[in-house]
């Protein structure tokens, strides 16, 4: 009888903390680019805060996944409207590395292609209710940190750009002032062997050169793809999960966010 008591108990303070904090469930949304539809997922903010700021989210290279609505998710619960975005088209999802290879490399070497996708997500994100006009940031992974990164070089009208394990050049480089109107954040591997050194001083020369805001972290021990549990434990793979460099980089974006917007 002690023991039913207990677990009364137990479940009584459960419902008492538990119910404290929201947990955040976004949804599936449709928006065009153009006569393309495009299939994303919005997760409203959880906080009683008016006109919330917002976040947007570019995946992988294998398109819009449970990763990238999981984190949108989380910064639900942190008080943004965030929008986990989709680059490629309703039910475009490789599966081999050579599909996602082939269709991220359209907007790779098409960035005006990657410009009206990454606007159509931003008019999308600025046409639902309680959202902040004026306050956005955008946040990439490995292909969609480059993607936020052109964010912000094409100039436009957001606050920050963060890139998590993404390539740092572009074939479109900013190499004057007054265009990039963003702070930028870079996470990246000190040991990424997709990501050179020459790489990362040629973004350090151009932020530069564009007299941007920016800051990078390398985090040791760390190769691409470093806060995706999916991508295993083996960093001779090239690609591997860090857990260190994955909480560290995650609480910087998260105070960088809260300074920019």
């Amino acid at each position: 009888m002690r023991f039913f008591n207990l677990l009364i108990a137990m479940a009584g303070l459960f419902i008492v903390f538990g119910m404290g904090e929201a947990q955040a469930q976004g949804k599936t949304v449709t928006y065009m680019d153009g006569e393309t539809a495009l299939e994303g997922y919005w997760s409203t903010s959880t906080c009683e805060v008016k006109n919330a700021p917002i976040v947007l989210i570019v995946h992988q290279w294998k398109g819009l996944g449970e990763y990238e609505k999981s984190r949108a998710d989380m910064l639900a619960d942190k008080c943004y409207n965030a929008f986990a975005i989709d680059m490629y088209g309703k039910d475009i999802r490789p599966e081999t590395m050579e599909e996602a290879s082939k269709e991220s490399s359209k907007y790779k070497n098409d960035l005006d292609l990657a410009d009206r996708r990454l606007a159509a997500a931003r008019g999308f994100a600025l046409s639902q209710d309680n959202v902040s006009k004026n306050e956005m940031a955008v946040i990439g992974y490995c292909f969609g940190g480059s993607m936020a990164l052109q964010m912000a070089r094409s100039g436009a009208d957001i606050d920050g750009a963060v890139s998590f394990h993404g390539n740092l050049a572009s074939s479109r480089p900013v190499m004057k002032k007054d265009v990039i109107k963003s702070s930028i954040q870079v996470h990246h591997g000190a040991d990424d062997p997709h990501v050179s050194q020459n790489e990362v001083d040629g973004f350090i020369n151009e932020m530069n050169a564009a007299d941007a805001d920016w800051m990078l972290s390398q985090y040791a021990n760390a190769v691409h793809s470093f806060t995706e549990k999916e991508a295993g434990n083996d960093p001779a793979k090239g690609s591997a999960y860090n857990e260190k460099a994955d909480k560290r980089s995650w609480e910087a974006t998260l105070s960088f966010l809260e300074n920019t917007l």
